[in-house]
């Protein structure tokens, strides 16, 4: 029986993959083997999926749109090590469907309206992640791995450096999908650190303090966090009152966020 094509839908952030150059670099990226446990969100019309299943001893999907999970479950239901969730990654608990111990590997095609949201559900969760390989909107990939003095350095990069290690792969055209996107794609692979950047802490004293140093971009960091905590702190961690918020470390901002803790106590 021929399978019904599904046309994207909008309110979903749905851009289907389909240039096989550019699934294969991915699957290439990701490298399965097959005692790997695989998460794949939003798998669409299993673009990718098709390549995994084969080398993998366990893949579970994790699918929004109710009418792809028949689709879904059509072409690859013949697959024992495949299991199939209609559900929100946004609230989806990863912890449920890891099994023996052995840490998820969290790849797919992330839908632009959702993926900061995304990302930090799935940190919070990260002692049961192994790694992520995501394609994201290129602006949105760029901001995570920016480093400290450039343009796209910011509150992203700092929360997302802080909890693992990013790496731009490679970029992806708007012509590998559809619908087209109006903007470039890129590949991202993000790695949970044990041992977190700058030190372990309160994530929501880092988001406090760093969503205040840059609520001012262009101010510098003595007049962005003035009003939250005493200059002469700054002084005591050796950070220049005149510096700009995108010119400062992760590490610098962990140890500014520790001092606005202690600060809080007294």
């Amino acid at each position: 029986m021929a399978q019904k094509k599904l046309k994207a839908r909008k309110r979903f952030g749905q851009n289907f993959l389909q240039d096989e150059m550019v699934i294969a670099d991915i699957v290439g990226a990701i490298d399965p083997a097959a005692d790997q446990h695989l998460v794949e969100i939003g798998p669409g019309h299993g673009a990718i999926t098709q390549y995994l299943l084969p080398d993998c001893q366990r893949i579970d999907v994790i699918e929004l749109d109710r009418d792809l999970v028949p689709l879904l479950q059509q072409k690859f239901g013949h697959y024992d090590q495949l299991t199939i969730h209609e559900a929100d990654a946004l609230a989806f608990d990863y912890r449920t469907i890891v099994t023996a111990g052995v840490p998820l590997r969290v790849i797919g095609n992330l839908p632009y309206n959702i993926t900061t949201p995304l990302l930090f559900h799935l940190l919070a969760q990260s002692e049961c992640i192994a790694d992520m390989c995501f394609m994201l909107q290129l602006e949105v990939v760029e901001r995570i791995c920016a480093q400290p003095g450039s343009k796209t350095y910011g509150r992203l990069s700092i929360m997302m450096q802080y909890q693992c290690e990013a790496v731009q792969l490679f970029t992806v055209p708007p012509e590998a999908f559809v619908p087209r996107p109006k903007v470039d794609s890129a590949i991202v692979y993000l790695k949970p650190l044990s041992t977190w950047q700058g030190g372990d802490m309160p994530i929501e004293a880092l988001n406090r303090v760093v969503t205040q140093a840059f609520s001012q971009r262009r101010k510098t960091i003595s007049n962005t966090l003035k009003s939250i905590m005493s200059l002469s702190v700054l002084e005591t961690l050796n950070i220049d009152f005149k510096q700009r918020p995108e010119t400062i470390s992760v590490e610098q901002y962990v140890a500014i966020a520790e001092a606005w803790l202690a600060e809080q106590k007294r």
